[in-house]
């Protein structure tokens, strides 16, 4: 096995931390993974961070359901339009974007780069909704559950656009929705965000699987170790504080956003 494969594998379990600890971030981790490490196309690594990211927050979501810490109703309204979205997405948007975008004073834009940069994008949304001071996660809240459902059919619908362009699962911007829009409790926000990051991209790789050709034993290699992860998450999460965690981990996606931008644009070889 090669030095890369081995970073690879081993950044593998780092996901399935960054799920376990925090509710989010494993598809921050991945597509870069795949793509810079594993070396792996981007839309293919597409495809497999749906997989990876799907099956492992669906096995850490197994934990908050034990807990009774997962809201159903909340995960079926957030959850449908999404589903639609991200199915549609990687059934038919993805495969028609052409492999040439535009070129831009003598700078081809590829699909594969135009996907980096975008998903460049979402690390630096992302890793401001990490680093940010937010009053809205109330570990206490009380009274009846309430539903904007214009607004959470909304996010769901585009958040399943961006989960099938990109891979990402969006926890990061799940849990803040559910906490603000369902007004869900933080830790039951994030038990609710795993199941609905499971079932959306488990979807989204099912449009794959009739125009893509999967190596599944890689991706379950890959997977396993991404599950054991989340367990392992799970289980550091009793002794660290999950806020400065967070925090820590937004300021790591803000460097990995810059370098994706400035690997595409600037150092494209």
């Amino acid at each position: 096995m090669q030095s890369s494969e081995v970073l690879g594998f081993s950044a593998s379990i780092l996901i399935g931390i960054s799920l376990g600890l925090i509710g989010g971030g494993g598809s921050i981790l991945t597509l870069p993974v795949l793509v810079y490490i594993m070396g792996i196309n981007p839309v293919l690594s597409t495809a497999y961070s749906l997989f990876v990211v799907g099956t492992t927050s669906l096995a850490g979501s197994f934990n908050f359901m034990r807990k009774g810490l997962v809201n159903y109703k909340a995960a079926l309204v957030f959850a449908v339009p999404s589903f639609v979205a991200v199915f549609l997405t990687r059934k038919y948007l993805v495969p028609m974007i052409p492999d040439s975008l535009f070129t831009l004073g003598g700078f081809e834009v590829t699909k594969n780069t135009g996907i980096m940069l975008f998903f460049a994008v979402v690390m630096l949304a992302a890793s401001y909704s990490m680093v940010k001071e937010d009053k809205t996660e109330s570990e206490d809240a009380r009274g009846e559950l309430q539903f904007n459902y214009p607004l959470i059919g909304l996010e769901g619908g585009v958040l399943g656009i961006l989960t099938g362009i990109v891979g990402a699962g969006g926890g990061f911007l799940i849990i803040p929705a559910l906490v603000l829009l369902a007004k869900l409790p933080m830790k039951m926000a994030v038990g609710t965000s795993l199941l609905v990051i499971a079932a959306k991209s488990l979807i989204g790789f099912a449009g794959d699987i009739s125009n893509t050709t999967i190596d599944w034993t890689f991706l379950l290699e890959f997977t396993s170790l991404s599950i054991a992860g989340i367990f392992l998450g799970s289980f550091l999460g009793k002794f660290i504080s999950g806020e400065k965690l967070k925090k820590s981990f937004g300021w790591f996606v803000l460097v990995m956003g810059i370098y994706i931008i400035s690997k595409e644009i600037l150092f494209k070889s």
